[in-house]
């Protein structure tokens, strides 16, 4: 993956190009970065380009460049800002298939018994890279079939890292391991705390993830952070016109609404169709008005719809109430919105104040939350309906429409 095919965030590529073009790189970096910001594609893009004979003008007729790891930095006129594409490195990049790039991820056993290896799904990994290169870690389990299984990386996983990176590079002289979400790494994490404070020469970590909280404090503090922050308005528009075809006023609308997720924006396009404001209206009129037999039917009904439909409803809630909020706080003129959900926004004015708004953004999201996490859905929307029911208790209405 060249540079050039990661979207947006053009300082994060330079910061990196330069790292490397003065030798300035950590052995051990975090990628840092939300669902949807391309830390993943940055990470590929970024060891392509290590190992890019180009880039390290290796078989060159001019003198050879010092090592990534070196003292000297080579010359400003023999820098290159991506990697070529073009050479044999580059190619086996595109193709994930380099022998010194190694990577790792959340795994399952394909049985029961098993002590599974990142290696043992290496073609579905490519698969799924290549189909789904924004995706986040639920879609890669359902990918290789996980359904209710929790994935990790193991003792044995890390174990076969340690085995991977003692051996001598095969082709470009550095050695690196992609580790994506590391999250998903236990206690056992801390076998790998020797080689990733001391390295074998010319071997360079690349850990990936999306939540600092959840990785072990030991290997963090061994790491340099690169943030990957979220990807702004115009580039989510841009790449959905260009790479997902979608017509330039559909594309800045669910740009809008995918606040610079642009996985979120994908699913958006993929469920363009659903009428969320409908459901949202019913489910509303059901708390609001209509009283528990209507709530019971509303519950039935939503919960029938898969996981990924069941999330996309409730971050369009989440979305029309972070702009009701801002339609109250700058005034319709400044609200950049088509004219329905403007009109609904400002209905949900009408029935919950700020504060109120608020709580029901936080319970949204812990819905969300659950909801990928696999919780019984008539169960979590039962407990919204009374949450949001007490939040809204506390004003007069009586309908929605």
């Amino acid at each position: 993956m060249l540079f050039k095919n990661v979207i947006g965030q053009v300082d994060v590529k330079l910061h990196l190009v330069n790292m490397v073009q003065q030798n300035r790189i950590s052995h051990a970096l975090l990628f840092l970065g939300k669902e949807g910001s391309g830390a993943l594609p940055m990470a590929i893009a970024f060891a392509q380009y290590i190992v890019c004979e180009k880039v390290n003008r290796k078989g060159a007729t001019e003198t050879p460049g010092p090592s990534l790891f070196g003292e000297e930095p080579p010359s400003a006129s023999a820098a290159m800002f991506d990697s070529c594409g073009e050479c044999p490195s580059c190619l086996k990049m595109q193709q994930l298939m380099h022998p010194d790039v190694h990577f790792s991820y959340p795994v399952i056993p394909r049985k029961s018994g098993d002590k599974p290896l990142s290696a043992d799904y290496i073609s579905e990994w490519r698969e799924f890279i290549a189909k789904y290169a924004y995706g986040n870690s639920y879609d890669w389990l359902q990918f290789i079939g996980a359904e209710n299984k929790q994935g990790n990386i193991t003792a044995y996983e890390c174990n076969d890292i340690i085995r991977k990176l003692s051996l001598k590079s095969f082709e470009s002289g550095f050695k690196i391991l992609v580790m994506w979400m590391p999250e998903y790494l236990g206690n056992e994490g801390n076998k790998l705390l020797k080689l990733i404070e001391e390295p074998p020469p010319n071997t360079l970590f690349v850990l990936v993830a999306e939540n600092e909280s959840l990785i072990l404090q030991t290997i963090l503090s061994r790491t340099q952070l690169i943030k990957i922050p979220a990807l702004n308005y115009q580039d989510i528009t841009e790449a959905l016109v260009t790479k997902a075809k979608v017509g330039e006023e559909s594309a800045r609308q669910t740009a809008l609404i995918a606040e610079g997720n642009y996985r979120e924006a994908l699913q958006l396009m993929q469920h363009a169709d659903e009428d969320w404001q409908s459901l949202l209206r019913e489910w509303l009129n059901a708390i609001l008005k209509n009283g528990p037999i209507a709530q019971v039917k509303w519950i039935d009904e939503v919960s029938k719809l898969g996981r990924e439909k069941q999330k996309q409803f409730l971050r369009y809630f989440t979305h029309l109430l972070e702009q009701a909020i801002r339609l109250h706080a700058m005034g319709p003129d400044n609200v950049h919105l088509p004219d329905k959900d403007k009109d609904f926004a400002g209905r949900l004015n009408k029935i919950a104040n700020f504060m109120q708004q608020q709580a029901i953004i936080e319970e949204l999201d812990k819905g969300a939350y659950y909801v990928e996490r696999n919780a019984n859905p008539k169960m979590l929307f039962h407990a919204l309906t009374i949450k949001l029911y007490h939040i809204l208790a506390s004003k007069e209405v009586t309908a929605v429409i």
